[in-house]
């Protein structure tokens, strides 16, 4: 009984602990879902939503102007020259 007692009080240490990251990541995921759902309907109504879709991209063919303006900026990723050897 007692063991039982000791694992159980292990688990309900080491199950949160494992789950915050976790929760974290879909806590982010949802206002990324919310941000994109927001240019959509025009643009981004806040810093936050801006700073996302800076980052993670709109959707292929939201029409916002704000979408236009961050796909057209330059930013996209580079292939760098690769060294030449001998």
């Amino acid at each position: 009984m007692r063991t039982i007692l000791i694992a159980a009080a292990l688990a309900a240490l080491i199950v949160p602990a494992a789950v915050a990251p976790a929760a974290a990541g879909l806590v982010e995921a949802g206002e990324l879902e919310a941000a994109r759902a927001n240019a959509r309907a025009g643009g981004p109504v806040s810093a936050r939503d801006a700073e996302l879709l800076e980052r993670w991209g709109c959707l292929s063919g939201t029409d916002s102007a704000f979408c236009r303006r961050i796909s057209h900026s330059g930013r996209e990723f580079r292939r760098r020259p690769e060294a030449k050897t001998r």
